[in-house]
């Protein structure tokens, strides 16, 4: 299937794809990771979610199409210049709450939180802090990451830490896995206990 036949994109989408290339954000999601949290975030009403790793806001449209009204998401990012931009054009939607803050700390200071879904699409909540992540996540719940599929990109040493991640994610007995050949490859993780 190519991008071409994922029909339902946001309709912010193409304004925040022409903003990455004014601005040359590298890092963008595509379409696939987009369809996929839309359709697990519609599967949770009144749902509370949490994306870490706000970038130029390509999946954060996607999770906001998939919210019914009741829902809540709180999207993080350490970088002030992204997250203004996504205020730029996310800023009428009252479902959202848009934080800059260091994603470790913002983790480490809401253990108390619980969400429906949460996309780590940033280093903390992925190899960092990965525990104190996944203790955010409700029983029947969705953890999701992408990148798992080796990318041009990656600096040396960092398929090491993918494999690592994956195999700490494989061995917990409060989760059950799916790794999927989709996107940049993901991982669909579900809270059991």
């Amino acid at each position: 299937m190519d991008q071409a036949n994922i029909l339902d994109t946001p309709n912010v989408y193409p304004s925040l794809l022409s903003k990455s290339d004014e601005i040359g954000f590298t890092m963008p999601s595509d379409l696939y990771i987009g369809s996929l949290l839309k359709t697990l975030v519609a599967s949770k009403p009144s749902g509370s979610f949490l994306e870490l790793g706000t970038g130029m806001g390509l999946s954060l449209a996607w999770i906001l199409e998939g919210m019914d009204t009741a829902s809540k998401l709180v999207s993080i990012d350490n970088d002030m210049d992204l997250i203004n931009i996504a205020k730029g054009f996310f800023r009428d939607d009252s479902r959202l709450q848009l934080i800059c803050a260091d994603g470790e700390d913002w983790i480490a200071q809401n253990q108390d939180e619980r969400f429906d879904l949460v996309f780590a699409d940033a280093w903390p909540g992925k190899y960092s802090y990965l525990e104190e992540t996944l203790e955010l996540i409700k029983v029947g719940g969705f953890y999701i990451i992408d990148d798992m599929e080796e990318q041009p990109n990656w600096p040396e040493g960092h398929s090491e830490q993918v494999s690592s991640l994956v195999n700490k994610l494989e061995t917990r007995q409060d989760y059950t896995i799916t790794k999927m050949d989709w996107s940049t490859g993901v991982i669909v993780a579900v809270k059991t206990k």
